[in-house]
């Protein structure tokens, strides 16, 4: 599937809404209120906007077709004692399994490599979440095992700990 990934700008609040779908935040503690999704919005913009290292957010674009079809991104976090990048992904619902989210995080780790920031990158995806949990494999994550999360805050998901060494080629 061939999809290229845009830095995340103001004009992408419609595509944000698009994936609080119901459906789509089954595995996320369910959609967010729109004062949420503003804020949301807000801190993907200026994401993409840090030159810093911290991170960036995409919307992921269907080629030869141009539609925003989804999210990803990575971002700084603290993971046991360590500063590493953090993955996460949305692919609305009409486009799924068609391996839009492998393909976008093979973008991903591409960015997240450049940046030359920081050895680790993860993705937590809910244990029962077998999609995203496929995502990780195919992109050449290690699992390394089950964990608990706090998403949303105040809320533990028990998820699956992905990792891939971002120092290594890749393969």
């Amino acid at each position: 599937m061939t999809v290229r990934i845009e830095a995340w700008s103001e004009r992408d609040f419609d595509l944000l809404l698009a994936a609080n779908a119901p459906e789509l935040m089954v595995h996320l503690g369910g959609p967010e209120t729109e004062e949420m999704l503003v804020k949301r919005h807000q801190r993907y913009v200026d994401l993409s906007a840090d030159r810093t290292g911290a991170g960036r957010m995409f919307r992921i674009v269907l080629l030869p077709e141009e539609v925003p079809v989804g999210t990803i991104g990575f971002w700084e976090q603290t993971w046991n004692g360590a500063r590493v990048y953090e993955t996460g992904w949305v692919v609305l619902g009409g486009f799924q399994g068609r391996g839009i989210a492998t393909s976008a995080t093979a973008a991903v780790v591409r960015e997240a490599r450049a940046a030359r920031k920081h050895r680790h990158l993860h993705a937590f995806p809910a244990v029962d979440n077998a999609a995203s949990n496929a995502v990780c494999r195919k992109a050449g994550f290690t699992l390394r095992g089950a964990c608990d999360v706090e998403y949303p805050p105040g809320r533990l998901m028990r998820s699956n700990d992905w990792r891939l060494d971002l120092s290594r080629p890749p393969s």
